[in-house]
């Protein structure tokens, strides 16, 4: 702890916000005075917390109490000296610190986010690799409602209006929103967030923030991080911000893209390059990793019934699983690079996913890939997002079968665990009981009055 009360001391904290990711990746937690935090040196929450679903709710009480103590008992936070961030948004200096989960007798949680990354991480580092990722966040900034009926639309611009059609790339419509965008750069700065660019994407409000490449751990806490930030700094300018992956109807969906090389920890070279710069046989493994696995761990980058919907065929959104050089119509692009920096872009996960889980779930395939010496198939150089069937490279088309899928994975169970597999299920299959109890607007328009 010795690091950490140095910095909240040097910083004047006067408030902890002690936070752990739950499956959904909402942040949970405590918020404690700071001598407080540095007296307990941590915190308690009960098990239950880890199987909530993002309404709130539990899973059916079956699975609830195969998985955890009769007794509803509490777990262990443990807070990581390398995961603090300063909140500078708040009125009293605040800092957000992010925990692991480890039970009484100090084991990690297996149904823990961080934990399932952290290992993953693991198997790479008994490997002597060490993974690199950036990772590219899609979302739309819109109006506030409190209507859950009425459709989303476009925030009013520093101009006096609401974006009009499609901008991609434009400059201008980025700017309409400098005020908020300014405070997010402000704050990321503040706390460390290593971002880079901003795009404006094909969406009406619709942007992308990109991450500068790095360690995958301190990547999905940041990205973890930044997620509240923007929301913070978009209601600021009463508006807001969704990470939804599917949020307007006939619009683009939003991704979190991840780039992914893999170095040597000796020498750090890149393995997916040869001695003359070729791509390596791993690489090439690596990408079959990512072919045969995905369909068995797509809930992990699309975990809602919404996130399937951002999977259409002739939009930007992948379909399957085809790779190509340079080729934004598969769902595993090659973008063009120097020998030491060739990488694998994953463009299936959706903005909406936890990004623990996600970035898990993307680099467990790619090291099953390896170490199982798998081929991938003939890269594709015209359109692949055509199809999402009619190939070997397909994913599940719905929630139900993709979850079905994950539920039985030999693969998710030996690395990451019955317990987590079981829990996480259970947890989106709650979550798609409830979804189903809603009646849309779709129906209400089309049905009401014509069957």
């Amino acid at each position: 702890m010795d690091k950490l009360i140095a910095f909240l001391k040097d910083k004047k904290i006067t408030e902890v916000e002690c936070v752990i990711s739950d499956m959904t990746g909402i942040a949970r937690g405590k918020i404690a005075p700071v001598d407080k935090f540095v007296s307990e040196k941590g915190m308690r929450l009960p098990e239950s917390v880890l199987l909530q679903t993002v309404t709130g709710d539990f899973i059916n009480e079956e699975i609830y109490y195969q998985l955890l103590d009769d007794a509803d008992i509490d777990f262990v936070c443990v807070p990581d000296e390398n995961a603090v961030f300063m909140l500078p948004w708040t009125v009293e200096a605040t800092a957000q610190v992010i925990h692991d989960c480890y039970d009484r007798m100090g084991n990690p949680i297996e149904l823990s986010s961080r934990n399932v990354l952290k290992k993953v991480l693991k198997l790479y580092e008994d490997k002597g690799w060490e993974p690199v990722i950036a990772p590219e966040m899609e979302f739309y900034l819109t109006k506030r409602s409190d209507d859950h009926d009425l459709p989303l639309k476009p925030p009013i611009g520093r101009s006096g209006r609401p974006e009009a059609g499609r901008q991609s790339f434009s400059i201008d419509a980025a700017n309409e929103y400098d005020p908020l965008f300014e405070d997010m750069y402000e704050w990321c700065e503040v706390q460390g967030l290593d971002i880079d660019t901003l795009i404006h994407e094909d969406g009406p409000a619709q942007m992308e923030i990109n991450f500068s490449h790095g360690n995958a751990l301190s990547l999905a806490d940041q990205v973890f991080i930044f997620k509240r930030t923007l929301r913070e700094a978009a209601l600021k300018h009463d508006v807001c911000a969704t990470f939804m992956a599917k949020p307007v109807t006939d619009e683009p969906g939003s991704a979190m893209h991840i780039h992914q090389s893999v170095l040597d920890i000796k020498t750090g070279k890149n393995i997916f390059t040869k001695e003359d710069g070729t791509q390596s046989k791993l690489f090439l493994s690596y990408i079959a990793g990512l072919q045969h696995y995905i369909p068995e761990l797509l809930p992990l980058m699309a975990p809602s019934a919404n996130s399937f919907r951002r999977f259409l065929p002739g939009t930007s959104a992948p379909v399957n699983l085809e790779w190509g050089v340079e080729n934004r119509t598969c769902g595993l692009r090659i973008p063009e690079s120097s020998p030491q920096n060739r990488r694998i872009e994953n463009r299936i996960p959706g903005a909406d996913a936890n990004c623990y889980l996600a970035i898990a779930a993307s680099l467990l395939c790619g090291y099953i890939g390896m170490v199982e010496d798998l081929k991938p198939s003939t890269p594709v150089t015209g359109k692949s997002n055509e199809s999402r069937s009619n190939n070997e490279n397909c994913l599940p088309l719905t929630l139900e079968e993709a979850l079905a899928a994950m539920q039985t994975s030999e693969a998710c169970i030996e690395y990451l665990g019955q317990s987590f597999t079981t829990g996480f299920v259970a947890v989106k299959q709650a979550e798609l009981e409830n979804f189903r109890r809603v009646v849309s607007s779709w129906e209400r328009e089309f049905l009401l009055l014509t069957v």
